[in-house]
């Protein structure tokens, strides 16, 4: 089964064009180096929690969106090696400050134990 690796990203309302084109610029690479598929999706839609949500999960503050985003990998093997190939890819570097708060991103990976699609 395929292998996801997740992430949320906090996001000043006013930086979603810049987060956009970062995230169109960073996908094609990601599947150059073995991805199969990556998706960032925009905050439409985020209730409260009573004891946590997206929003508190992340620390977003006033003004900020929630990014939820992942890569589908086909094995854990293939993102590990993919991965050590981003990392170091010249073009993954910024052209200049980041459109979102890294210190508060969330990522982490995932092995698929239920996976249905019509």
């Amino acid at each position: 089964m395929s292998y996801i690796d997740g992430f949320l990203v906090p996001v000043p309302d006013g930086n979603k064009e810049a987060y956009r084109t970062m995230a169109a610029k960073a996908a094609p690479i990601f599947i150059e180096h073995g991805a199969l598929r990556v998706v960032e999706a925009w905050d439409d839609d985020i209730k409260t929690g009573k004891t946590n949500d997206f929003r508190t999960a992340i620390i977003a503050e006033e003004g900020e969106k929630v990014v939820f985003s992942w890569i589908e990998w086909p094995s854990k093997a293939v993102r590990d090696v993919g991965m050590q190939k981003v990392m170091v890819d010249e073009r993954m570097k910024p052209d200049g400050d980041l459109p979102f708060s890294g210190p508060r991103m969330i990522y982490g990976g995932f092995a698929t134990i239920v996976d249905e699609a019509a």
